[in-house]
């Protein structure tokens, strides 16, 4: 049996334009999201995205893949959305092909920052469902109450000030449930045309 896609939210006391800086520069998001080590961009799209190899350095190995995004600066409904596409040959991964988004949305006082996203279990369902996929949610929750501190407080990601300071990033404090339908329900349409990497 298939496990649900992942879904994090969290509520930013900052504007969307800073927090659309700390995540859409690829120096920035590297600094304060567990799951990548490096992002470095090689190649634009016709329509403002771009081509990025990604690698999480693991304590033997590095694992390495390729992935291409596309951002929505200006929507309607005042609110911005990133889609993304992802994939790696990389037998030591537990995470095959994927997609998923990021969407911002302005809020009173803030914004409301939310993922959604789905892989192919690389190493099988059972383990996926059991092992991988929680760990990988808990990976994505914490990274976005580090993301929420260094937004609010200037803190920066994974500094000795971000674990000793009350308030120190966790992953509790961000839902882990969509508020209606599932976590892929809400991905920006640009998702379903966005290139294969």
């Amino acid at each position: 049996m298939r496990s649900p896609a992942i879904y994090v939210e969290i509520d930013i006391a900052a504007d969307i334009d800073t927090v659309w800086r700390l995540t859409q520069e690829t120096e920035n998001h590297s600094r304060w999201d567990l799951r990548f080590s490096r992002i470095i961009p090689f190649d634009t799209l016709d329509d403002d995205g771009y081509r990025f190899r990604y690698e999480r350095r693991m304590p033997l190995h590095t694992i390495v893949g390729t992935g291409t995004t596309r951002g929505e600066i200006t929507r309607p409904d005042g609110t911005r959305t990133s889609a993304l596409r992802f994939t790696t040959t990389d037998r030591l991964s537990p995470l095959g092909d994927g997609r998923g988004y990021w969407r911002y949305v302005p809020i009173p006082g803030g914004t409301r920052f939310i993922t959604g996203y789905d892989y192919e279990p690389a190493w099988g369902n059972f383990l996926d469902r059991i092992l991988i996929r929680p760990m990988v949610g808990w990976l994505t929750a914490w990274s976005f109450d580090s993301l929420r501190l260094w937004a609010e407080s200037d803190i920066a990601p994974h500094s000795p000030l971000a674990f000793w300071k009350p308030g120190h990033p966790h992953a509790g404090r961000c839902r882990r449930t969509p508020r209606r339908g599932r976590a892929m329900d809400d991905a920006p349409a640009t998702l379903s045309a966005l290139e294969a990497p």
